[in-house]
């Protein structure tokens, strides 16, 4: 069994049955799926790396077995094998909508691939056209200086620079002659540009459409070659792009990398827009640990799905349980998205970050007084103290199926009596013997109330205990 698959196998074990809204159940996946962040994936076989890489992935081209066979090769010949990142500093803040392939080059890189992290100083002077309705102003040697400041600072909580290499396009770029530039372009079809529909429309509305940018995905292919890249990932927009780069390196008599592209992360918005500073709709990777968190439990629930899908390291397995058991009711929407916002948060801040942004959270906006929530079951003390604690949940309250269902939640600390005064909550977690004790004794051993109110928490249900 891999390291991967024994992971998984211990978090399944924590997902069954557990309360997922519970502090202790959120600190113990958070802690396992944290630690898969830098997990070894070296015992993968080919075959499971492709097919893991494939899971995340809008196009893989030309196919996973291709991404198998380049690793076998690779691995044969004793050479490292090449993931190219390329990224243009157009703007100095880097957000989670760009994380999102970065994260699978981190994948690779635990795989024990070497990476490549390819800054396109010189592209960036050309401004890629993708997706674009008209042109892009064009940067300065002091933008593009200003805007790499913080580059490879905001991405290394998912990229290891000791054992990566960040370079910049300009290394080779600016000692292209215009012989070779033009030897190149004579024998690119000019089809492959002219098939782009934003070009197209650009050209239909009457919009700028440079020459320079004509030609960004050639230029932008010679990185390829330089480095002599394996596979090359990139959001789904840059899908023309990298099809040139397969292009320039067959040109090249190189063997063509591998493309692989990811899904473009929906806005935090959740108008279907994908996340853009522009818009308002992001989530940058320098933001605090509160800021972080505030905004993910912000997010509409449709979208808690994919961005565990895209953002953590969370398997489909996984998903697919929590998923489930959302449809049958047996967890919260807000209890999972909490989960989410504190596997960002550790991604970019570390566990006791996460898990003081969780309770900073609490504190500012879940906090409510029990005692000002209408129709609450009511246990009287007087009628019910001789009556076992796990009886009383299971049969009167109908807050569990079972018995060993209450027993459960115990074990996952989800059983609780909370001393209520004044809205301030004083909450007690009772051990999993606590349920073959009598409500009594278990009333008993909390000691005097003061006054305050006193209900039973099992999970996410509230019972309050009239003493």
């Amino acid at each position: 069994m891999s390291r991967l698959s024994e992971s998984v196998t211990r978090v399944m074990h924590i997902l069954d049955g557990a309360d997922l809204g519970a502090d202790y159940t959120a600190a113990q996946l958070l802690s396992e799926t944290t630690a898969r962040r830098s997990l070894d994936l070296s015992d993968l076989s080919p075959e499971e790396q492709a097919a893991l890489v494939e899971g995340r992935a809008n196009h893989l081209i030309p196919s996973a077995s291709v991404l198998a066979g380049k690793i076998e090769a690779a691995q044969a010949a004793g050479r490292p094998f090449v993931v190219k990142y390329g990224i243009d500093p157009t703007s100095p803040d880097v957000h989670l909508g760009h994380a999102v392939p970065i994260i699978i080059a981190s994948r690779f890189q635990r795989m024990g691939h070497h990476v490549v992290f390819i800054i396109g100083d010189v592209t960036a002077k050309i401004g890629d056209p993708s997706g674009r309705s008209s042109d892009r102003p064009p940067l300065t040697n002091e933008d593009i200086a200003r805007n790499l400041s913080g580059y490879q600072q905001q991405v290394t909580p998912f990229i290891d620079f000791e054992r990566a290499d960040l370079r910049f396009n300009g290394e080779w770029l600016n000692k292209v002659t215009l012989p070779e530039l033009v030897g190149v372009l004579a024998r690119v079809p000019v089809s492959m540009s002219l098939q782009r529909e934003d070009f197209r429309t650009r050209l239909a509305d009457g919009h700028g459409l440079s020459v320079a940018e004509f030609v960004y995905s050639v230029v932008m292919a010679w990185d390829s070659v330089a480095i002599d890249a394996d596979v090359e990932l990139g959001g789904v927009d840059q899908l023309l792009n990298l099809q040139m780069c397969r292009k320039i390196m067959e040109i090249s008599e190189q063997d063509p990398e591998v493309v692989i592209t990811t899904p473009l992360i929906e806005g935090t918005d959740g108008t279907g827009t994908k996340m853009s500073k522009s818009k308002g709709n992001y989530v940058g990777l320098t933001a605090s640990p509160d800021d972080v968190y505030g905004r993910l439990m912000s997010i509409p629930d449709h979208l808690t799905e994919p961005y565990l899908q895209l953002l953590t390291e969370w398997t489909d397995d996984e998903i697919r349980v929590v998923t489930k058991r959302l449809e049958e009711g047996t967890a919260h929407p807000m209890a999972i998205k909490r989960i989410l916002a504190g596997e960002v948060v550790a991604a970019l801040h570390g566990l006791d970050a996460a898990a003081a942004a969780r309770a900073e959270f609490t504190a500012r906006f879940s906090k409510r007084s029990f005692a000002d929530t209408q129709n609450l079951p009511i246990i009287s003390l007087k009628d019910h103290a001789e009556e076992t604690l796990g009886a009383l949940i299971s049969r009167m309250l109908d807050f569990a199926p079972s018995i060993s269902a209450v027993r459960r939640v115990a074990q996952q600390k989800g059983l609780r009596l909370i001393r209520e005064s004044n809205g301030d909550q004083q909450p007690t977690p009772l051990p999993e013997a606590s349920v073959q004790q009598t409500l009594g004794e278990v009333v008993g051993e909390i000691g005097a109330l003061d006054g305050a109110e006193l209900y039973l928490k099992v999970g996410r249900k509230v019972a309050r205990i009239d003493v």
